[in-house]
C-alpha cells in the first residue's frame, strides 16, 4: 500500500482489484473458486501495488445470477465456504496491507429470501407484502402487468404469483431475473435492515461497500408504463427513466454515510450507478453521499483520441465541483473485456457480450495492443482506478464458449438469441502445467477455459526487466504509480500533438509526460526519457518516435 493511502481518504488514489469470487481460486477441487482459495492466493497479488480488493458476492444465495440473488445478506454460500473463512480470508488481506471491499445488492433480492417468502405467505395488503414491490394486475381479472417495464435481462418485468388454492394473485416487479424480486425503499423497515446488514459487516472489520445497480432502488412514484428508445433502457438509459436516478436514491445514500461514519473517516460507499451525464452521476460523490462512482463514461469511450479526451475532461470537471475524485474503469464482470472489446470496431451493447457466432470476429492482436495502451493511460489519471482479475494477464474475452456452458440468466431470457456476461467470468489461469491452469486442484472449472490460456497464466508472465508481457506492464506501472504519487497528481493538458494523440503531464511528487498515439502513423517524442511504455515496459534506450495505438510515460532527462 502507498504511503498517500495510509491516511482517511485513502480511496481518493486508491487502485483497487475486483476479485470474482466463484473464478478466482478453487481450494477444494469442486470447480468453484472460493474465500479460502482467494486467500491462500493473495500473496501472489503483491507485485502489483495494489491498495484494497473488493469482493463480488460470496453470500448466501441459489446462485441463479452468480451470487447476485442474495437470500442471507450476513452468511456466506457454503460453495464459497463459512464466515470464519470470511475472517480469515479479510486477516490476511490486511496483514498484506490490502482493505477490503464487499459487494451490497440493495435493489433486490432472492425470491428464497426469508423476507419474500413471508411477502408471499402473508398475502396481499400485509405488512409483509409492503417489503416488496407487489401490485394488481390490469384488465377485468387483473390479468395484465401493472405497467409495460421490461426486464434488464429481456423479458417483463412482472410475475404474477399464483395463491395455494390455484387462482391467480398479484405481480411483483423485477428488473433482473424473475428470481430477483425488487425491494420497496419506501419503506423504512427496509431501510433499518439494510442499516443493520452495514453495521453486521463493518464490524466484522471490512473497509467498505461496492453497491450494486447503485442507481435503482427508488422507482418514480405510480409507476409509469416507459416504453424506451430503440437502443434500449439497459443499465445506462439514455433518457430519463421511471426506475432509474429518482432523486430519492440520495436520501438512502446520506443515510449509509452517516452508517460509515460510525466506524471512523476511512469506510467508502462505491456506486455501481450508470448515469448520464457524468455532471448528473456527480451527485452521488457529493461530500456527504458516496466517496466513489465508477466511471462508465470512460470505460465506454470508443477507441479515439477525442471521445477518450472528452470522457477525461468532462470526469475531472464534474467530480471536481462537488469536490469528489473521479474512479476509473477499464473492465468488470459486467462488460467484454477490454483486451477483446478495443478489438471490435462496434462492441455490442453492455451485457449483450459476444460468442462463436457473433460477427465480425474480435481482432485479438490489435485488442491487447490498445487494452495496454488505454491502460496506462488510465493509470497515469488522478483519481482512483479499479483492475478487474485477470486483465493484468492480458486475458481476452472468452468469445468461444459453447452454448451448453453458459450461466447467464441473460442468455436465457433471450433464448440464447443474447450470450451474455460469461464469456468475461471464465476462471483464471495460475499455472500453465497445471489442472484447469492451476485454478482448481482436481481440473474441475465451472466454465470451461480456453485451452490457448496456457500462454498467458500467470506463471508464463515473468516479471524482471527485459520483459514485455502484460503482467510486467502492469507491475511496473503501479510501483511506480504509487512510489509517485500519480493518483494524487495535477493534470495539465499538452498541445500541438495532433488530433489522434492524447497527451499531457500529471505532477504530483515529480513531472511525469504521458503520450498515447490512437492515430495510424508513429509520432515524434520529445526528448524525455522513457519511463514506462506499453509495448516494452521496461525500455533502456531513448525512443524518438511513438507507435500508433501506444502509450508511454516520460520523465526530464537525468
Amino acid at each position: 500500500m502507498s504511503a498517500e493511502n495510509n491516511a482517511t481518504d485513502w480511496w481518493r488514489s486508491a487502485v483497487i482489484y475486483q476479485i470474482y469470487p466463484r473464478s478466482f481460486a478453487d481450494s477444494n477441487g469442486d470447480g468453484l473458486g472460493d474465500l479460502p482459495g482467494i486467500a491462500a492466493r493473495l500473496p501472489e497479488l503483491e507485485n502489483l501495488h495494489l491498495d484494497a480488493i473488493w469482493l463480488s458476492p460470496f453470500f448466501t444465495s441459489p446462485q441463479n445470477d452468480a451470487g447476485y440473488d442474495v437470500a442471507d445478506y450476513c452468511d456466506v454460500d457454503p460453495v464459497f465456504g463459512t464466515l470464519a473463512d470470511f475472517d480469515n480470508l479479510l486477516a490476511e488481506a490486511h496483514r498484506l496491507n490490502l482493505r477490503v471491499i464487499i459487494d451490497l445488492v440493495p435493489n433486490h433480492t432472492s425470491n428464497e429470501h426469508e423476507w419474500f417468502k413471508a411477502a408471499v405467505a402473508a398475502g396481499p395488503g400485509s405488512e409483509q407484502r409492503g417489503h416488496y414491490i407487489f401490485r394488481d394486475g390490469r384488465g377485468l381479472h387483473g390479468e395484465l402487468p401493472p405497467n409495460n417495464w421490461q426486464s434488464v435481462f429481456g423479458g417483463p418485468a412482472w410475475t404474477r404469483l399464483t395463491a395455494p388454492d390455484g387462482t391467480p394473485e398479484q405481480w411483483y416487479l423485477h428488473l433482473f431475473d424473475t428470481s430477483q424480486p425488487d425491494l420497496e425503499w419506501q419503506s423504512e423497515w427496509v431501510r433499518q435492515q439494510f442499516r443493520d446488514i452495514l453495521r453486521f459487516w463493518l464490524r466484522k472489520g471490512v473497509d467498505g461497500f461496492r453497491v450494486d445497480v447503485a442507481h435503482g432502488l427508488v422507482k418514480e412514484a405510480g409507476l409509469p408504463d416507459f416504453t424506451p428508445p430503440p437502443a434500449g433502457a439497459g443499465l445506462a438509459a439514455p433518457v430519463d427513466v421511471p426506475y432509474w436516478a429518482q432523486p430519492g436514491v440520495h436520501e438512502i445514500y446520506r443515510d449509509w454515510h452517516d452508517v460509515l461514519a460510525e466506524f471512523g473517516p476511512d469506510r467508502v460507499l462505491c456506486a455501481e450507478a450508470w448515469v448520464e451525464p457524468l455532471s448528473k452521476l456527480a451527485e452521488w460523490v457529493r461530500p456527504d453521499e458516496m466517496q466513489q462512482a465508477f466511471n462508465f463514461t470512460f470505460l465506454s469511450a470508443p477507441w479515439s483520441a477525442k471521445a477518450i479526451k472528452k470522457a477525461i475532461n468532462d470526469s475531472l470537471a464534474a467530480f471536481e465541483q462537488v469536490g469528489a475524485v473521479a474512479t476509473w474503469v477499464l473492465s468488470n464482470h459486467d462488460v467484454i473485456r477490454h483486451a477483446t472489446r478495443l478489438g471490435l470496431d462496434s462492441p455490442p451493447p453492455q451485457g449483450d457480450g459476444i460468442g462463436p457466432l457473433s460477427e465480425p470476429k474480435p481482432d485479438a492482436v490489435l485488442g491487447l495492443r490498445r487494452a495496454r495502451a488505454e491502460t496506462l493511460l488510465m493509470l497515469a489519471l488522478p483519481g482512483s482506478a479499479y483492475l478487474y482479475q485477470g486483465e493484468e494477464l492480458g486475458l481476452p474475452e472468452d468469445d468461444e464458449l459453447p452454448d451448453w456452458a453458459r450461466q447467464d440468466p441473460t442468455f436465457y431470457r433471450h433464448a440464447g438469441k443474447v450470450y451474455g456476461r460469461d464469456g468475461c467470468r471464465v476462471p483464471l489461469p495460475w499455472e500453465a502445467d497445471a489442472p484447469a491452469f492451476g485454478f482448481s486442484s482436481s481440473g474441475a472449472s465451472w466454465l470451461p477455459q480456453p485451452k490457448s490460456w496456457s500462454a498467458i497464466a500467470r506463471d508464463q508472465q515473468p516479471t524482471a526487466p527485459g520483459n514485455t508481457n502484460t503482467l510486467s506492464l502492469y507491475s511496473l506501472a503501479l510501483e511506480l504509480r504509487h512510489a509517485n504519487g500519480l493518483g494524487t497528481g495535477t493534470l495539465a493538458w499538452l498541445e500541438g500533438y495532433g488530433d489522434d494523440v492524447i497527451a499531457f503531464t500529471v505532477t504530483a511528487q515529480r513531472t511525469v509526460t504521458v503520450i498515447a498515439n490512437l492515430g495510424t502513423r508513429p509520432i515524434a517524442l520529445p526528448e524525455l526519457s522513457p519511463w514506462v511504455h506499453s509495448e516494452q515496459p521496461f525500455p533502456t534506450a531513448p525512443i524518438s518516435e511513438l507507435a500508433p495505438d501506444t502509450t508511454i510515460w516520460m520523465t526530464p532527462l537525468d
